[in-house]
């Protein structure tokens, strides 16, 4: 049975998305077959993936209020073993038509219980906020992974986030847990970094990922490109941190560094 993942965090910009296709990615290139759900309607992990919004027919606003099966509405990307259910700007309605749905918390749970079992691995990619589609990610999914900055204020989103998953682990879905802190766009050489990675593992021991995603110009300019940096750029800082956090994921030993700039040979 996959594992279900949801990326989430209310703030906007820490990369949620790039986590999601670049993730992926990886583990699509190790035989992992993958997932992505974009239930955000800016559709940027769609867009990161190539694939062109104007062209698609069904995306996750139809799977949502059960216009048709989550089947019908999962395309292959060009990318190794990685499948997405698209999502466009039809979406940005689809909170207010589903208030009105019986079980709204529920329906990508639902939908997701008939093929899970095709995939290793699902990414949900939510939204920026604690919105009615950020909470059936939450529902669905069996561990979040949490993009943060290492600024002050994303520790306050950090706290309102932690309540609104403890509130759906209490009421919806017992077994949810935090797989992990991820920092994004991580400088180390900024004392605040150091100091926001320290709260957050003194509050959060165990649940801070041990890489850390620099910021990166390949990695910033791969979705433009419609493509996961490890195909735009695979000797990139921005490819190396993901396949470091892909390890991380699959619970595997980190590769150990050849002298050619960039490259990694796994230990024996």
């Amino acid at each position: 049975m996959g594992k279900i993942y949801a990326v989430a965090n209310q703030k906007g910009g820490v990369g949620k998305s790039t986590t999601v296709v670049n993730l992926a990615a990886y583990l699509g290139s190790r035989g992992e077959r993958v997932l992505c759900i974009d239930i955000d309607a800016q559709g940027n992990c769609t867009t990161g993936l190539g694939i062109k919004k104007k062209t698609v027919e069904y995306s996750s606003y139809d799977v949502l209020i059960g216009q048709v099966r989550i089947q019908d509405a999962i395309l292959r990307t060009n990318f190794k073993n990685v499948s997405v259910i698209p999502a466009t700007s039809a979406l940005a309605g689809g909170e207010i038509e589903m208030i009105e749905i019986d079980d709204r918390m529920n329906r990508l749970k639902m939908q997701l219980l008939t093929c899970r079992l095709d995939y290793d691995y699902v990414f949900i990619d939510c939204p920026p906020s604690l919105s009615l589609m950020t909470i059936n990610g939450l529902v669905a999914c069996d561990k979040v992974i949490v993009p943060m900055q290492a600024e002050f204020f994303a520790l306050e989103g950090l706290t309102q986030l932690l309540d609104t998953i403890k509130i759906i682990k209490t009421k919806y879905n017992p077994s949810l847990d935090i797989e992990g802190i991820l920092f994004t766009m991580f400088d180390p050489r900024l004392n605040l970094s150091g100091q926001v990675v320290e709260e957050v593992e003194k509050h959060l021991p165990g649940k801070v990922f041990s890489t850390k995603i620099p910021r990166n110009v390949r990695l910033s300019e791969a979705p433009s490109y419609g493509q996961p940096v490890m195909y735009y750029d695979k000797n990139s800082k921005g490819a190396e941190s993901y396949e470091l956090l892909g390890l991380e994921i699959l619970n595997e030993q980190a590769p150990v560094k050849t002298e050619k700039k960039g490259l990694f040979k796994r230990k024996k």
